[in-house]
């Protein structure tokens, strides 16, 4: 399956077996995003968290039963 990143519009090619594939078959809100963009937003984001600016709006939940 031929996938296109949405940041740098990248084209890559990914095995038609994976969950992931099976994902943007299915749901087309489902996005691709590539290895190097992934890996330098991971990069990014550890670094905002370092700087104590970054906030996370979603609370975590406590004793949260099921």
């Amino acid at each position: 399956m031929r996938v296109k990143c949405v940041i740098c519009d990248k084209i890559e090619s990914i095995n038609d077996e994976t969950l992931q594939a099976k994902q943007l078959r299915n749901r087309p809100i489902h996005t691709y995003m590539c290895n190097e963009c992934h890996g330098r937003i991971a990069e990014n984001t550890k670094k905002r968290i370092q700087t104590g600016h970054f906030r996370f709006y979603k609370a975590p939940i406590e004793n949260e039963e099921w």
